[in-house]
């Protein structure tokens, strides 16, 4: 069934709810747990100079990252998982897919708000819509209002 299951997860009330979804299905199947958060490259980490890269901004970010990671780590132990974690950098859909080849996740779970009006879903995109469409694995959207 599904024996490594890879939650990504950015700490967002989605992102919450997945992890709530996650441990119910990983007591079930008694699977392995892996949570990824990913920084994405984008310009403002990147400094307004023409594209000059700031390993400071960089760095603050991971941090802040780390910070999410280790938040949802300890909500998954606390619960009596056996959980791994890893802050990924690069474009979210690549780094999640390639993440679960890598360690040949079963299941991907993403958490996804449905946004109200047209403009914002239209702006926003949808992650996990990429993400159901470039996974090796099947993939689980908890979905919040």
């Amino acid at each position: 069934m599904y024996k490594r299951i890879l939650l990504a997860y950015d700490g967002s009330d989605s992102g919450q709810k997945a992890l709530l979804d996650c441990q119910d299905l990983a007591n079930w199947a008694q699977s392995e747990l892996a949570l990824v958060t990913v920084m994405p490259l984008h310009m403002d980490l990147m400094g307004m100079g023409g594209g000059v890269y700031d390993p400071k901004l960089m760095e603050q970010e991971k941090a802040a990252l780390q910070d999410v990671l280790d938040e949802g780590l300890a909500r998954l132990r606390s619960a009596g998982h056996k959980a791994t974690g890893t802050v990924l950098v690069g474009e979210i859909v690549d780094e999640i897919t390639k993440h679960a080849a890598e360690i040949s996740a079963d299941l991907i779970v993403v958490g996804h708000r449905h946004l109200d009006s047209w403009a914002a879903r239209w702006w926003r995109g949808s992650i996990s819509k990429v993400l159901i469409e470039h996974a090796p694995c099947s993939v689980l959207v908890a979905i919040t209002h």
